[in-house]
């Protein structure tokens, strides 16, 4: 992945540009950097007045599961714990009108550190645990 240029470079190049040593595309060639990057530094410093980089924001679309949205699901659960992943899709879909896949969901329980309750009711398998030999009775 390609590295940031330093701040360094960006307080030279908007110094430079102030000064009246040259237009942008003549620095831009003189810093060997793009045309395009020295105007998007130069607009930056214009709009901001500083030649430091920008903090970046978090990366990708937003979540639809706002924090009103887990603390909801987190009440149905409490509510009623055996809720499938599906009743509470169809809840989301019905009650918020939310739509998420199963997976999407099941991320995001796990997020939460809610997981999926395991029955103690169950009957116990009916296969034999495998012999050490790896040949079955």
């Amino acid at each position: 992945m390609a590295k940031a240029y330093s701040d360094d470079l960006r307080q030279k190049l908007i110094q430079a540009h102030q000064q009246g040593d040259g237009s942008l595309p003549v620095l831009a060639q003189r810093f060997h950097v793009s045309v395009g990057w020295a105007r998007k530094v130069s607009a930056a410093f214009y709009r901001s007045g500083s030649w430091a980089r920008p903090s970046s924001g978090p990366r990708g679309p937003r979540s639809k599961f706002s924090e009103e949205i887990r603390r909801q699901l987190s009440e149905w659960i409490e509510e009623q714990p055996d809720l499938t992943l599906q009743q509470l899709q169809s809840r989301l879909r019905g009650e918020l009108g939310l739509k998420a896949s199963i997976g999407r969901l099941w991320s995001v329980l796990r997020e939460m550190g809610l997981g999926l309750k395991k029955s103690r009711s169950s009957a116990p398998s009916r296969m034999s645990p495998p012999s050490r030999s790896g040949v079955s009775r």
